[in-house]
């Protein structure tokens, strides 16, 4: 098989979540393990950072990759969905895992894999913990699929564990409270190994701090001595973050959502410092120490990492940004965020998939902009006709398109020198976005 070939056998042969849904999801760890053995535990090979939660974990993940290949180190990057293209998810130093590599593995495996009846997830996790081992990194940051303690991540043991929030998605599979969502999440803290909390409420939190007592588990909640006191958008795209020691930080992640996110990766850092896992000082002799480290890593994170989708901004003029946020939580901070644009009308290119809370989300979408309503090319996909009937009841007007390409082809016509784009509802939609201008 060739790579294209390898590609539409991991889709398309095995079960997949991400096309699927609950079709394609598979509770337990009992695959996993065998793969593992088989393999011979790689993931034992090198140091390992494990992050989840429900919103922010890209961001946090990518960050953190960053400043520790700006310290020197060879970082493996473990996240997922792709966007564009499979190699996406696996990277080194921000480079993804070769074609070749891809192939190898799956012609190699296939006759130990097949019988098992493998998801897609199982299978991509065993691919990146072997060629991680294979390519010596010295440390990988990986990214919880779903979940956190059925997840097939979770048979490392990582020198840090970080949760980023909590709130409502995928509750078929994860629960239908916040405190049980946590529970599922709380499942990736180990025996002594310490956890930094992003956010967390009355609900969670008591939930987490259990668990950690309960494994001896040192706990950090990011929240209770916050380092970043407040930010601010930068003109060109990014984010500027005051810190209470009164330093500023230049971050070139969007989004009035990465000041929790960066909060959150700032907090991480002091604890792996304190734990002298790389070069950042030790949290209580010198922040300004620690903060020039982190500067130049915050400042290139989709550069380092090639992380896409988070308020990306496509270009000037019109502006045109897309964003990957597709759920409750992570709208309230995108509605928040198009309230702000000063334009002449915005236009918004919408779809999602058919298994989130469309109505939670359509009540906080702007009314006066001019709706593009599609859907991705994903069997989750909700019809378009089905999301512009609904998104009526709530006041959201706009024309009905087949594809995402389509809709932004038809948006940039209409739209003025002055106006604002913005694509987003799913990861998906981003990702047909971005391949539609390549």
């Amino acid at each position: 098989m060739n790579y294209q070939e390898t590609c539409e056998y991991l889709f398309n042969q095995m079960p997949m979540f991400e096309r699927q849904g609950a079709s394609g999801y598979k509770e337990g760890l009992t695959n996993t393990h065998l793969i593992d053995e088989h393999l011979g535990h790689p993931h034992k090979s090198y140091a390992t950072i494990h992050i989840a939660g429900t919103n922010g974990k890209g961001s946090c993940s990518h960050t953190i990759a960053s400043i520790l290949q700006e310290c020197g180190y060879k970082v493996g990057l473990y996240t997922s969905p792709h966007l564009v293209d499979f190699r996406e998810r696996i990277r080194i130093n921000g480079k993804p895992i070769s074609e070749l590599y891809v192939t190898q593995f799956v012609e190699k495996e296939r006759a130990f894999l097949e019988p098992l009846h493998p998801s897609f997830f199982e299978v991509t996790t065993a691919m990146a913990f072997q060629y991680f081992k294979d390519q010596q990194v010295d440390v990988a940051v990986i990214e919880v699929g779903l979940g956190g303690r059925l997840d097939c991540t979770n048979i490392i043991t990582p020198i840090l564990s970080i949760i980023t929030n909590i709130s409502f998605d995928h509750t078929q599979f994860l629960g239908d409270t916040l405190a049980k969502i946590a529970g599922e999440k709380a499942g990736i803290i180990k025996k002594g190994v310490p956890v930094v909390i992003g956010e967390a409420n009355d609900e969670t939190r008591p939930v987490f701090e259990a668990k950690a007592k309960k494994v001896g588990a040192p706990i950090t909640f990011a929240e209770d001595e916050p380092e970043i006191l407040r930010a601010e958008p930068l003109l060109g795209g990014g984010m500027q973050y005051f810190t209470k020691h009164n330093r500023v930080l230049q971050g070139d992640l969007g989004g009035c959502y990465q000041e929790k996110n960066m909060n959150t990766v700032l907090i991480a850092s002091f604890v792996l410092a304190q734990l002298g896992y790389f070069c950042l000082c030790d949290k209580s002799e010198n922040f300004d120490k620690c903060l020039n480290e982190i500067q130049q890593a915050v400042g290139n994170v989709a550069g380092n990492t090639g992380l896409m989708g988070r308020w990306q901004i496509i270009q000037q003029t019109p502006k045109v940004v897309c964003d990957t946020g597709h759920n409750v939580g992570g709208w309230k901070y995108l509605s928040e965020q198009l309230k702000q644009q000063q334009c002449n009308q915005m236009h918004i290119i919408f779809g999602m998939v058919n298994d989130k809370d469309l109505d939670g989300v359509l009540k906080m979408l702007p009314k006066k902009a001019i709706y593009y309503f599609t859907k991705a090319d994903n069997k989750r996909a909700l019809s378009e006709s089905a999301l512009q009937l609904q998104a009526m009841k709530y006041g959201l007007n706009g024309d009905i398109y087949p594809s995402v390409h389509e809709a932004y082809t038809a948006c940039i016509k209409n739209a003025g020198h002055d106006d604002f784009v913005f694509v987003g509802g799913s990861s998906y939609i981003v990702g047909d976005f971005l391949k539609s201008l390549n």
